[in-house]
């Protein structure tokens, strides 16, 4: 009976049904075969790596790693320009405008199986940023950068038309609040973006304001008559000679223009940026008060900046007490700083002789909610305010007699530009006519809202950064104090 009952049911099941069956079934053994061939050697190395990352170092996934925005000045909102984007197989960081203060930001790579911010605040922040295992919502904290979006962004462009103009490979601007220290922009080319970090080469990482050293030329020579006033060794109005020459041993050093100016004044040195000039201010201040005054700004150490691979700089030659280094060093020449330490003590001359340490993050806002703010902090006092007033006066009459491209109507102008050699690696500098051009200037000149750092590497076609940079500087600086909506500080 049951073996008559199955041969029954197997008679009403009708050959091209069977047929379906089978083909389903095949179709489904290839479905699951091709999955199965996918997992095991297609897609293998990408689970298995993400799948690492979780187990070994759960932060690695990036979950709960803070976010980073600029603050807006002229909003007073925040805006965000670094978050995580969540994807199928993994958590990424993601840098929603690209290339935007990308040396600023850094970005977040690999190391080994962990993920960790590499390079600008990403680097710097990295234990801030990570979410902590002893945090019970496993959040991480989110950084408030003092970097305004709209002035990044118009610095951004205009580095990037001076560099075009002037076919120049690499530049940088830095604006800071003199007051403060905040930094409100800083961008350097080359650069890269972040959410694509591994495309570009290492050295594009390097953040040149803060990781590279360069000899900054005549826009040394206000730091040198800073020290020269405040020794009381001279005043604005102290003369000496100027036979267009001055010789040190078997060195003769001359002016730029090699012209001889007769009876000048302080005050016209830097008007005319005379070598000779710096050179007479500097020995009258004498070898050793001149070095204190130079460390006092804080050249030859780092600032302390909250910016990951900061340098120092280098002053060393002048340790060695030679005359011809103390003369040169006078306008910049022999001695190496940064961006970012030339432009602080520029605020400091501007910031009635306080020298601020500089910082990029305003504010840190916790997972609990709660917030720290940066309170500035004076680094030292390297020169009296009495002693700012005057330099402060005596660079607005560099601009007002000197570089006229670089006035801005209804506002007092400080500044000064440096067109400096650049050192070779026989120990003497490049030849056929390749200079770095920097310009350092603030505005308005006697309540300084901004300091502005213009910076050119090998510019082609010009010769002295008064006609490459001077435009520049005005330009930007006329923008600022728009933005700003500073009211004009002389008829």
């Amino acid at each position: 009976m049951v073996k008559h009952s199955l041969s029954h049911r197997k008679s009403l099941v009708s050959p091209n049904r069977i047929h379906v069956f089978v083909f389903v079934g095949f179709l489904a053994t290839l479905v699951v075969g091709y999955r199965l061939f996918r997992l095991t050697y297609i897609d293998h190395v990408v689970y298995a790596q993400s799948a690492q990352r979780q187990q070994v170092a759960p932060s690695a996934r990036l979950l709960g790693r803070g976010s980073v925005f600029v603050f807006d000045l002229s909003g007073g909102e925040k805006k965000l320009v670094a978050t995580n984007s969540v994807t199928e197989l993994d958590t990424e960081r993601l840098y929603p405008k690209g290339t935007f203060a990308a040396h600023v930001l850094g970005f977040v790579g690999y190391n080994e199986h962990d993920r960790v911010g590499q390079y600008g605040v990403e680097g710097f922040y990295d234990s801030v940023l990570r979410a902590s295992a002893s945090n019970q919502k496993n959040i991480g904290s989110d950084v408030v950068l003092t970097i305004d979006p709209n002035i990044q962004a118009y610095s951004e462009a205009t580095l990037q038309a001076l560099l075009k103009k002037w076919s120049s490979p690499r530049g940088s601007i830095i604006v800071q609040e003199p007051t403060t220290g905040a930094i409100l922009a800083m961008t350097s080319s080359p650069s890269f973006d972040p959410n694509q970090y591994g495309q570009f080469a290492f050295d594009d990482y390097v953040n040149p304001i803060v990781q590279e050293q360069f000899e900054p030329g005549s826009s040394f020579k206000p730091v040198t008559m800073a020290a020269a006033l405040d020794s009381g060794s001279i005043t604005p109005t102290t003369t000496y000679d100027d036979t267009g020459a001055v010789t040190i041993g078997t060195y003769t050093i001359k002016n730029f223009n090699e012209k001889t100016n007769g009876l000048q004044t302080m005050r016209q040195v830097l008007e005319k940026s005379l070598n000779t000039g710096t050179i007479f201010a500097q020995r009258r201040t004498g070898n050793d008060a001149f070095l204190n005054y130079i460390v006092a700004f804080g050249f030859g150490q780092k600032t302390g900046v909250d910016l990951a691979g900061e340098v120092p700089g280098t002053i060393s030659n002048l340790y060695q007490g030679r005359a011809i280094n103390f003369a040169t060093a006078s306008f910049g020449q022999g001695i190496a700083v940064t961006p970012l330490q030339l432009v602080s003590a520029y605020s400091a001359i501007a910031n009635g002789g306080r020298l601020m340490k500089p910082y990029v993050v305003r504010e840190i806002v916790h997972a609990d909610g709660s917030s720290t703010m940066t309170k500035p902090s004076i680094l030292g006092a390297p020169i009296s305010e009495k002693t700012s007033t005057q330099l402060r006066s005596m660079l607005v009459d560099v601009v007002e007699k000197g570089f006229d491209k670089a006035r801005i109507k209804g506002y007092d102008v400080a500044g000064k530009t440096g067109t400096a050699q650049i050192p070779n690696r026989e120990g003497g500098y490049l030849e056929d006519e390749q200079f770095i051009h920097n310009f350092v200037g603030f505005a308005p000149a006697y309540a300084p809202r901004f300091v502005i750092l213009i910076k050119m590497d090998k510019p082609k076609g010009i010769t002295f950064a008064s006609d490459s940079l001077s435009p520049v500087f005005g330009d930007l600086a006329s923008f600022i104090l728009r933005y700003l909506k500073v009211p004009p500080t002389r008829q």
